[in-house]
């Protein structure tokens, strides 16, 4: 055994004996209990970083622990590798999107084994292969079948630097969610997904998500967005239509006091002369910080007190929640209060505040959007508005003015994207025959390779007449493909699934889907709430009503692990600075000083970033596993400090030393702990052992505390450090105490625990070892504090021995010389023992 730990010479060695022993391999079987842990794939960037590290060191614990616990562990990975990225590289570096992909995918392939992650590469899925993506358009050709895929022409968000369309979801804070860049409002047909079908469902199925962060389903609820109201029809004056608008508030129909529609509704261009201003709306829709309108000349009807009402064409309204039409109530709604006060329409009070005096109409300085009671609403006044809402909209519906209803926020799901590189979407428009669906059997429809990238945005498919150019399957007559690609989240809404099988396999076996679905553990950032979950929650559904799979959700639980976090460092003439470029405090480029900002979460752009490949090389992959999981619960964000590195470094370094000073030692005491009939003595340092089994086992079964199961291990080894082995009775403990450090040790490091494990005399392959199991006895305290209080106030400290009963502990702290005098002439009315830790005496009198 050499004196120092090697990292550059063990871990590519246990790296090669894991692969050739395909220790992370898996298949179902029926016999076992399954386990199937997934981190969600990454982009194929290039390189990983701190994040990836993190995450997958998280996931690997998991998998590895599992596996000892008996379980047969399904640990797949692969890779999202369709998207713009791989599309702007293209651009800017002369190279094809594909070449630029499938070599970053080889080489991240090649970061990640290296870190030791325990993958099953033959399930490995990368996701613009022909192979997968065609199912990508099976299933869109399933949906189009069940009316769950159609199209239309509607308002999307358009981002004019990526040159396409976002969903809903992908827009953040009015900007792209890729590239930040500042969304427009633009008309295109469009394919969807009819996510709205299963709005209830995926609604009530939120609260079956026990095993998920409470915030991660409550974001979802709020995502999908029920409202109960009414729908009310608005007659328009001197015309046959009518304008049908949703509202939550039946209670503040009597204070309507003008309409807006959205510029996309189907009456706009009918209702308004003035199409420059109509443009100027359009221009605008959706901005709810900028509010614009214009007036159409037209006016509508209360319906409730025959009020004649000016109808507005505004940017806010939308067309794809409600009806595209809502009454404007600007006594009670802010947003409907500044536009009234901007374009000066009158204000209508209808309900009037419990609390201080009635202000009038034209005095208001803001919407008044509280509780109260019904004033200027006819029969209705005088009631609290709480209480008026039902009874107003049910006397809509009996009036036959309108009716109750159920609205969603959720909007269907606009999968198409102006972009080559993604799944093509199998559809060919025929002039006699219209939008007519790739055969089955013609499927896939391949991505052509021959593509010129100019950089102007838009799709080079467009270009290509071999591609465009095809027969329609119905009639055979020339026809056009389509040219837009599916979103990039129709990938990863699946591939868990696809997982199932393994490469060669029928990539939708029941029977294999069946045993391993759904996911037990999946791990991932909490950016990913509303998006790829949802929409993986929404496929799963899809794929089950097509008999594909049987449940109904995808993950049985989530761990949405924090952000690594690091501080920036930022010179005024030069800008951001990586770490190491800063020398005392100064720019190299210049000798200024330099701010030193905040912690945040680590990125390339602020430059506040940790090259996980300089790391491994300089301290080793264990070392990088062991602090990105003590550093900080999982699912807190973790501050990055180099000496807690070191700090890691050091620890296993210490375990290591330990070993090789007291190998033989070890090695004698296993000879001894081996023999049959052997009991091992309780002395403390079998206690602790047993203690941090206990410790460690919890801690990773509850909510994986991996920084508290590594504290524990921490305390073990310095108990270790300082136990003597002068009999062969303690060198037999000293053998058990090393021996299951090593076996707690090995999900956290395992090249480390792999190499220990051999030279403690045990045959390789820890990873096939059980997990250890505690002795209760062994782990009870020897003796245990016992708190003694008199009416709540601490009077003693006893040392008692562990698991007295209650009654034992109620003598002891009774006869307890202090206890004696503190309540000495008083009354003793209650004891109250809570057990194993605390006796409080209650006694009359005052003590």
């Amino acid at each position: 055994m050499k004196e120092r730990f090697d990292f550059n010479e063990i871990e590519p060695k246990w790296q090669k004996y894991w692969a050739e022993e395909a220790a992370a391999k898996s298949s179902a079987d029926a016999s076992k209990k399954k386990f199937y842990c997934l981190e969600m794939f990454p982009y194929p960037s290039g390189k990983i970083h701190m994040g990836h590290v993190r995450n997958y060191a998280i996931g690997d614990v998991i998998a590895r622990y599992k596996r000892m616990r008996g379980f047969n562990v399904l640990h797949p990975m692969g890779w999202d590798a369709f998207g713009m990225p791989a599309e702007n590289a293209a651009i800017k570096n002369k190279v094809h999107p594909s070449k630029w992909t499938y070599e970053n995918v080889a080489s991240m392939k090649q970061q990640l084994d290296r870190l030791g992650l325990s993958y099953d590469w033959d399930r490995e899925v990368t996701t613009c292969n022909p192979e997968y993506y065609r199912w990508n358009q099976w299933f869109f050709l399933k949906m189009l079948e069940k009316g769950l895929a159609y199209r239309k022409t509607s308002f999307v968000n358009w981002c004019p630097s990526c040159a396409t369309v976002l969903a809903n979801e992908q827009v953040v804070d009015n900007g792209c969610w890729r590239c930040d860049s500042v969304v427009v409002q633009k008309e295109l047909e469009q394919w969807f997904f009819r996510i709205t079908r299963y709005a209830e469902e995926l609604l009530q199925g939120c609260d079956d998500l026990s095993g998920w962060p409470e915030r991660v389903a409550v974001m979802q609820k709020n995502w999908i967005g029920k409202s109960e109201g009414a729908e009310v029809d608005f007659a328009i004056e001197g015309r046959s239509e009518k304008l049908k608008i949703f509202t939550t508030r039946p209670d503040t129909l009597f204070g309507v006091t003008f309409m807006c529609i959205a510029a996309a509704h189907p009456l706009a261009e009918t209702l308004t002369k003035d199409k420059t201003a109509l443009e100027v709306v359009k221009a605008k829709y959706g901005k709810e910080d900028d509010k614009v309108g214009h007036f159409t000349g037209q006016y509508a009807i209360n319906p409730l007190n025959n009020e004649r009402v000016p109808i507005y064409i505004a940017n806010f309204v939308l067309m794809e929640y409600g009806t595209g039409a809502i009454m404007s109530v600007p006594a009670h709604d802010q947003r409907d209060f500044e536009f009234a006060k901007k374009y000066g329409l009158p204000i209508k009070t209808v309900i009037q505040s419990t609390v201080g005096s009635r202000q009038s109409d034209e005095s208001l300085t803001e919407a008044f959007e509280g509780e109260g009671v019904l004033i200027n609403s006819g029969k209705f006044s005088g009631a609290k508005n709480s209480e008026a809402k039902g009874a107003i909209a049910a006397f809509v519906e009996a009036q036959g003015l309108g009716k109750k209803t159920i609205k969603y926020k959720l909007r269907d799901w606009g999968i198409s994207r102006q972009r080559y590189w993604g799944t093509p979407i199998p559809i060919i428009y025929c002039e006699k025959c219209g939008a007519v669906p790739v055969p089955e059997k013609d499927l896939p429809v391949i991505l052509p390779e021959a593509v010129q990238f100019s950089g102007t945005g838009g799709s080079p498919l467009l270009d290509i007449k071999d591609f465009v150019n095809a027969e329609c399957p119905k009639c055979k007559v020339p026809a056009r493909r389509e040219t837009d690609t599916m979103d990039t989240f129709v990938d990863s809404s699946w591939y868990f699934i696809r997982y199932c099988s393994k490469k060669g396999e029928e990539p939708l076996n029941k029977n294999n889907i069946a045993y391993w679905m759904p996911v037990d553990q999946y791990i991932g950032g909490i950016e990913h709430a509303v998006l790829h979950l949802l929409y993986s929650r929404f496929f799963t559904r899809c794929l089950r009503d097509l008999g594909i799979i049987t449940q109904s959700e995808p993950f049985g639980n989530l761990l949405t692990q924090g952000m690594v976090c690091k501080e920036t460092w930022k010179c005024p003439e030069h800008g951001w600075l990586f770490p190491e470029e800063v020398s005392n405090g100064q720019c190299p480029q210049c000798g200024n000083a330099v701010d030193k900002g905040r912690v945040e979460k680590m990125s390339k752009s602020k430059k506040n970033v940790i090259d996980p490949d300089a790391l491994i090389k300089r301290y080793g992959a264990d070392t990088m596993r062991l602090f990105s999981l003590f550093a900080a619960p999982p699912e807190r964000d973790l501050e990055w400090a180099d000496q807690g590195v070191e700090g890691a470094y050091r620890f296993l370094h210490k375990i290591w030393s330990l070993v090789f000073r007291c190998r033989q030692d070890i090695l004698k005491g296993k000879e001894i702990a081996s023999k049959n009939g052997y009991s091992p003595a309780v002395t403390p340092l079998l206690r602790k052992t047993h203690q941090t089994i206990k410790k460690v086992t919890t801690d990773i079964e509850k909510d994986y505390h991996f920084n508290t199961a590594i504290a524990a291990m921490m305390e073990l080894v310095n108990e270790m450090a300082s136990f003597k082995t002068e009999k062969d009775e303690d060198r037999a403990v000293f053998f058990v105490a090393i021996k299951n450090l090593v076996l707690m040790l090995s999900p956290f490091a395992p090249h480390f625990s792999e190499e220990l494990w051999l030279e403690i005399g045990e045959l390789p392959g820890i990873y096939k070892h059980a997990w250890p199991e505690w002795n209760k006895e062994f782990a009870e305290d020897e003796d245990v504090e016992l708190v003694v209080q008199v009416n709540g106030k601490l009077k003693a400290k006893l040392l008692v021995p562990a698991g007295l009963s209650d009654e034992e502990a109620k003598d002891r702290a009774l006869n307890d010389a202090k206890i004696k005098e503190a309540t000495e002439g008083k009354t003793i009315k209650k004891v109250i023992v809570v057990k194993g830790s605390l006796v409080n005496i209650v006694v009359g009198g005052g003590a």
